[in-house]
């Protein structure tokens, strides 16, 4: 997993798998993030299969930070389009454009 900063904010880019089984690194770098930092920005760009785990994550996680979601492949937008929550969600199409708004 990548984490920078870039445009004014913190960008954590998860590779492979986020479930049940593997959200937990995910988890703890969001955490992370959030702490004295005004945005975060998820690349989901590496993320190669998604379940609720990581969609009760985000959901989580904006609550206490100003989170975006920037290049979720075709299977996690489906998924967050499908349950609403690309609704809570700031998600952009790339990482410049989501740590920009």
């Amino acid at each position: 997993m990548d984490q920078y900063a870039g445009r004014g904010a913190w960008v954590v880019a998860p590779r492979g798998a986020c479930d049940l089984s593997s959200i937990r690194p995910v988890a703890e770098a969001l955490g992370a993030a959030g702490e004295g930092r005004p945005k975060v920005v998820l690349d989901a760009a590496g993320i190669t299969f998604a379940d609720s785990s990581l969609l009760n994550l985000l959901i989580l996680t904006r609550r206490t930070v100003d989170l975006r979601v920037a290049a979720p492949p075709q299977q996690l937008r489906r998924i967050l389009e499908i349950t609403g929550v690309d609704g809570i969600l700031d998600v952009r199409a790339t990482v410049d454009e989501a740590a920009a708004c």
